[in-house]
């Protein structure tokens, strides 16, 4: 089950479980789409892996598989992958 992380790693930006903005790997990285964008080129910078849209749980779902409350962040930020 997905962990739904609820900040971007690069950023630090919020991003809630119903969050159409929120990018991750299959490694559960997480990202904001403008991070993943601009900066990551749809790459994820820890494991090179592919960054695509986080999918939403439903709120019957998620009152009963709550979301992560764990954030991870990279204070010095993400460095930025080859486009």
């Amino acid at each position: 089950m997905l962990q739904l992380r609820p900040n971007c790693e690069c950023c630090n930006r919020d991003l809630p479980n119903e969050s159409t903005e929120a990018r991750i790997c299959t490694f559960e990285c997480t990202f904001c789409s403008d991070c993943a964008d601009t900066r990551l080129h749809h790459t994820c910078p820890n494991c090179g892996g592919e960054l695509v849209r986080r999918p939403r749980r439903p709120a019957a779902a998620l009152a009963r598989h709550p979301a992560s409350a764990e954030r991870v962040f990279k204070p010095a930020g993400c460095a930025p992958t080859a486009a």
